[in-house]
């Protein structure tokens, strides 16, 4: 696994929607309503119209959208606006993107995946599932009759050697390139040459792959196949498209492949000084002074970064002002096995575990607070104490924690274990219409 295949996908028409910047979207599940609007105005072709059709205020039927995303869908088909790809393809997906002053290419392919169920084989999720969200896809999949956006998947190669076949096939080859409204570089190249396929699909058919993003969009992909081979009366034809769905590979070991932090910012839950957090704490976490004020994050953070450790948090007290650096000890480990004995010593581990586990809901008593504000950079979480981001909410805690590795991600996976909400933000996100997998034709 994964078993890849090649097929005729369907691309934007550029001498129907000019500039692919125009059309392509963030995925749908980062996509707030400003954003929405904003990309619909960037053309009438823009791809949000079909993997998130704005509702009509007056409409009884809430559902009526993904109806109208389909009917649009074909319509373009019919139109022009979206042609198959003249010959079965496999696509190099490139992402170039600054980080921290440095600019980074994360390097990829797309190409049909063949579906198996998790558990099952050797396809493996790090994250929970939720049946409003799958409901969701599997509406707008049944009505398109298509993966309108791929999954992400990391498989392990330590010399990039599938990769870098495709990197020789398409070098000093013009790409397809858009700019996203964060300022990424998208560029895709379809690859055709049966040959270079086949050695790309030889390399990496006997590797694990992890999915890092799209979890909801693959167990949509199987309930879809699942419904149309109940529907048929038994099981699909191996070659049917819908044995399939659209992913995205990439080497775990590809230099571009980057992930940040996710910081918490909770709300409507006890304010505390630090004085108060220490004591709650202790003796399951060592505790220090590391500033005052909500500009102070920045420094707390480069401690933790230094540190490269799950076991590090920075945890800001509204009540007093004042940032406290927490580190896990010699007894976090026991308490952990005590609140968390069914999960396996990588799960226990995590950064994300231990501070919602352990230091929020046992130490600190909030087990079922508000759903955290999550961001990413620490400039949010300033304005966030601050009060200055959008919705203005009052916040008593935040909590700056590390991300959950690759790596982490990879052992944890191969333990049959979902990691905690928000534990990885693979940046960039890939985005949508660069190319559609349709599911009712080879």
């Amino acid at each position: 696994m994964p078993v890849i295949k090649a097929f005729r996908g369907l691309r934007y028409n550029l001498a129907q929607v000019g500039s692919m910047s125009d059309v392509i979207a963030p995925p749908y599940d980062v996509v707030d309503n400003a954003l929405q609007e904003q990309l619909y105005s960037n053309s009438p072709y823009n791809f949000i119209r079909l993997e998130l059709t704005k509702a009509d205020p007056s409409d009884a039927d809430p559902l009526r959208v993904y109806q109208e995303a389909a009917t649009l869908f074909r319509q373009w088909v019919r139109d022009g606006v979206l042609q198959h790809e003249p010959d079965p393809a496999i696509y190099v997906y490139h992402q170039v993107f600054d980080y921290a002053g440095r600019t980074y290419t994360r390097r990829g392919f797309m190409a049909r995946v063949r579906l198996i169920r998790f558990g099952e084989g050797n396809i493996y999720p790090h994250e929970q599932t939720h049946a409003k969200a799958k409901d969701d896809r599997l509406r707008l999949t049944r009505a398109c009759q298509a993966n309108m956006s791929q999954i992400f998947g990391l498989y392990p190669d330590p010399t990039n050697a599938a990769q870098n076949i495709l990197e020789g096939h398409v070098a000093g080859t013009a790409a397809i390139e858009s700019e996203d409204h964060l300022g990424v570089t998208h560029r895709l190249w379809p690859v055709t040459d049966q040959n270079i396929i086949g050695q790309v699909a030889a390399l990496v058919q006997d590797k694990s792959t992890f999915v890092a993003d799209g979890h909801h969009r693959y167990e949509t992909a199987c309930n879809y196949r699942d419904e149309l081979a109940e529907a048929s009366g038994g099981a699909l034809p191996d070659d049917h498209p819908a044995q399939f769905v659209l992913a995205m590979l990439m080497s775990m070991d590809d230099p571009g492949l980057i992930v940040l932090p996710t910081h918490r910012l909770l709300h409507g839950v006890e304010a505390l000084d630090a004085d108060q957090l220490k004591q709650k704490l202790e003796p399951y976490f060592d505790c220090e002074p590391a500033g005052e004020g909500p500009d102070a994050a920045s420094t707390v953070w480069n401690q933790i970064e230094s540190l490269d450790d799950q076991g590090a948090f920075g945890l800001y007290t509204a009540r007093d002002g004042r940032w406290t650096l927490v580190t896990a000890n010699e007894r976090t480990s026991a308490k952990m096995q005590e609140v968390a004995g069914d999960q396996s010593d990588d799960w226990r581990g995590l950064g994300v575990a231990q501070l919602h586990g352990l230091i929020i809901d046992e130490l600190l008593a909030m087990k079922g607070h508000a759903k955290p504000t999550y961001v990413h950079l620490i400039e949010e979480v300033i304005d966030g104490i601050k009060g200055e981001l959008e919705g203005g909410l009052d916040y008593q805690l935040a909590a700056l924690v590390m991300p959950a590795s690759v790596e982490d991600i990879r052992r944890v996976s191969l333990h049959n274990e979902r990691m905690p909400a928000k534990s990885t933000y693979f940046y960039p996100k890939l985005v949508s219409g660069l190319v559609v997998n349709p599911l009712d034709s080879n």
